[in-house]
């Protein structure tokens, strides 16, 4: 067969990715691009003519990585192996979930499988193959827009590649568009860094036609399609798994010092966070100068950090959350009359309204760890009770301990001297359309954002420094330890529940490399968690320093019985990435299973 994923990626292409260039041309709003869903049936002849033909297929890309099936990979790939996530309520409705969450995986896992990235891809190809045709052929498509396209289906593809090599190293790399009957498809693995090196190249050559920024009356546009910014964004993370710290450094200062630019612009002509800007530099105080969303109110009331990133509809133009937000797939809270997604990954894996606590909950040794005032291994001790994140990250107050991110649309927190009160409310509601099951949730994934591209920045800087205590050693590493704690107390300061700001981290309690690797590492876990990127965290620094100990003991940490098992499992550096679905096995026959899986047929770790 000629296919290398479990469905024939050329008929998907045609079948879901065309849509008319009547209805593109039909569409004026500032959302309308994002808005608009491939037609069922496209015949490549006499397709490929004008601009809107581009316009239809490139919106067939974003809303490809939309789809319920990525996101809930993304999730899973990146959270569900964690110490993070246990099953939920309901959970048992999916195996293939539970046995991912409990290490009991198998090439047969129904989450193993990458056809809906690849198909995302072939899209992709499939843009960058003909795009150029019609720009010989439509005046109206000029050279600067053909470019920016190019840009976009470059980093769309890239970002695709970047999943599937973090989740299962070494895999078939193509840049050719599939869309002859009479193509090979079956191809080899390629190897990680072969990879990661591709993607890398790919995302220079263009980042400079993506872009820059889009109008102001495009708000969504501006973080919900590529961006200069979100390439940078891209290399930044890329260059980080490469081990090229100085140039993960470059790309996460580019990304730094836009946001900071596009703040200043903000604030110099209108009101922001609710406020005048005249109080525009007493908020950056509290975020050591970088353009954060400020998680102050007013005085006493906190969480907006939470409201402007999390709870906010894809309609509102949201300007601090621009600030912060760099890219994200953007979704509407009620699909009823008109053609944007809803979020039906987060509402089935979180939970909402209807269905309450979700597939997945948090762990146990999450809310344990939340729960302490001191021993903590996720949280600041010194925090005490008054990190917002402690209150932000998930509700305990419910009856079923629950994800809060993504999944509540209202957060109150006040605070007063010790005493913190805080209440979710208002879960997005679900709706049940025609024959179809469609969640209304409307929280938008975030692929990247500030506070990340800072920590990414603080790790990068950590690995700069040398081992030692001699003196020529302590004086190459100060200013470097500078930077890298200024990173991470930046985005700490942020969630402090204070009106009147205080350091909470202490720099001279963080003085030599191992000190910083594990604060920059706590950092990431607490401001980040639920995110979709703690496992890939623990994978880089398996990668970086040859072993998997700090994994392990991550993951164990949500284990009650069978730590011996998981712990000889997880021991084996092959055993962090997934295997080859059987399915995939079967169609090619280049691939070479994962070793830690044994052939594939059956097998789990045995």
């Amino acid at each position: 067969m000629k296919r290398y994923t479990t469905s024939n990626i050329k008929k998907r292409t045609l079948r879901l990715l065309a849509m008319s260039a009547a209805s593109v041309l039909a569409l004026s709003s500032c959302s309308d691009f994002l808005e608009i869903e491939p037609r069922n049936e496209i015949v490549l002849e006499g397709f490929w003519t004008e601009k809107a033909d581009v316009d239809g297929i490139v919106s067939g890309c974003y809303s490809g990585l939309q789809s319920d099936a990525c996101v809930r990979r993304m999730i899973l790939w990146g959270e569900g192996r964690s110490e993070d996530l246990v099953p939920g309520q309901n959970s048992t409705d999916d195996g293939n979930l539970v046995n991912l969450l409990n290490e009991n995986i198998m090439a047969t896992n129904a989450y193993t499988t990458w056809v809906d990235f690849y198909n995302v891809i072939n899209r992709c190809n499939t843009v960058l193959k003909y795009a150029p045709q019609v720009a010989e052929k439509d005046p109206a498509y000029t050279e600067s827009e053909l470019n920016a396209t190019r840009a976009e289906m470059v980093a769309l593809r890239s970002l695709c590649y970047f999943y599937l090599i973090r989740t299962f190293r070494d895999v078939p790399y193509s840049t050719v568009a599939y869309t002859d009957d009479d193509q090979e498809m079956a191809l080899p693995a390629t190897p990680f860094d072969q990879v990661l090196d591709s993607l890398i190249t790919d995302l220079e050559s263009v980042r400079n036609m993506a872009v820059k920024r889009y109008p102001t009356t495009q708000p969504l546009y501006q973080t919900s399609r590529i961006t200069q910014d979100a390439i940078n964004a891209m290399l930044c993370e890329m260059y980080l798994w490469k081990k090229d710290y100085a140039r993960c450094i470059q790309y996460a200062d580019l990304v730094i010092e836009s946001k900071r630019a596009l703040s200043e612009e903000i604030n110099a002509t209108r009101s922001n966070d609710g406020r005048s800007s005249s109080n525009y530099k007493e908020r950056l105080a509290r975020t050591n100068g970088f353009p954060l969303v400020n998680d102050m109110v007013s005085n006493g009331v906190f969480g907006n950090t939470f409201t402007q990133l999390f709870a906010m509809e894809n309609t509102s133009t949201n300007a601090p959350a621009l600030q912060e937000i760099i890219f994200q797939l953007a979704y509407d809270d009620d699909p009823r009359g008109n053609s944007m997604l809803a979020n039906s990954a987060v509402a089935r894996f979180y939970g909402s309204a209807d269905f309450g606590q979700g597939y997945l909950k948090p762990s146990d040794y999450i809310v344990e760890d939340i729960a302490k005032t001191s021993g903590r291994t996720i949280f600041e001790d010194k925090n005490k009770t008054m990190d917002a994140r402690l209150y932000e990250n998930l509700n305990t107050s419910s009856t079923n301990v629950v994800v809060g991110k993504y999944v509540y649309r209202l957060f109150n927190l006040t605070a007063s001297g010790t005493t913190v009160n805080s209440s979710f409310s208002l879960l997005w509601p679900d709706y049940y359309i025609g024959r179809d099951w469609h969640s209304s949730c409307g929280a938008n994934w975030i692929i990247y954002r500030l506070s990340d591209i800072m920590l990414l920045k603080a790790e990068a800087l950590t690995q700069q420094l040398r081992e030692g205590t001699e003196q020529e050693t302590l004086t190459y590493n100060a200013p470097i330890i500078a930077q890298a704690f200024n990173l991470v107390n930046a985005v700490n300061k942020r969630s402090i529940l204070q009106t009147t700001m205080t350091d909470t981290l202490v720099a001279g309690d963080y003085t030599t490399k191992a000190q910083m690797e594990e604060l920059v590492l706590r950092e990431r876990h607490r401001e980040l968690m639920f995110e979709g990127k703690r496992w890939y965290d623990l994978v880089r620094l398996s990668r970086r320093v040859g072993n998997t100990i700090t994994l392990t003991q991550a993951a164990l940490q949500k284990v009650s019985t069978g730590s011996s098992l998981i712990q000889n499992k997880l021991s084996k550096m092959d055993a962090i990435y997934l295997p080859y679905n059987n399915d995939e096995m079967k169609v090619n026959p280049f691939l070479v299973q994962n070793p830690a899986f044994s052939s594939g047929e059956n097998s789990s770790y045995k």
